[in-house]
């Protein structure tokens, strides 16, 4: 009786290592992948500060290393397609470290990991124009600032 309760004992231990592992998985949620799309309609609230849901320890699927919103040039309505370049020099020069697409929703963000810091952001629109920013990010959190203390992103 004694050898059947070991047995069972072990097995629930087994059982119980398992399933605390496999749920710190789920629920480590910066594991998860999460990059925005062209015509997408995943995303949500627009204008808001992504980052501070989607960060570790918080609420949204994925860790964003960048995200933002974009609308159109008369700031109106969000921009429904369009790219996000990060450059290592002013009005695009330099190399081109990373894109993120912009999705249906006018969102765009990125899980890929890689140093956003001293990048030049560029935004191009349906229509072909960029628009540069003029100085280096400091933040992947864009609507940290954009759309709160500065400009809105923006593109045609």
């Amino acid at each position: 009786m004694k050898k059947i309760n070991l047995v069972l004992f072990a097995l629930l231990i087994s059982v119980s290592a398992g399933l605390t592992v496999t749920s710190c998985k789920k629920n480590s949620k910066c594991n998860e992948e999460n990059i925005s799309s062209s015509g997408s309609d995943e995303s949500h609230n627009f204008g808001q500060n992504c980052l501070q849901c989607h960060k570790s320890g918080g609420e949204g699927e994925g860790c964003f290393t960048l995200a933002g919103s974009v609308s159109n040039s008369s700031l109106t309505s969000p921009l429904t397609s369009g790219t996000v370049r990060f450059y290592t020099a002013p009005n695009g020069g330099g190399t081109l470290m990373h894109s993120v697409d912009i999705d249906a929703k006018g969102n765009f963000h990125t899980t890929d990991a890689f140093e956003i810091s001293g990048l030049y952001p560029a935004i191009t629109g349906s229509n072909g124009i960029t628009h540069y920013m003029s100085t280096t990010l400091s933040t992947g959190a864009c609507n940290s600032c954009h759309g709160s203390s500065t400009t809105k992103l923006f593109a045609n």
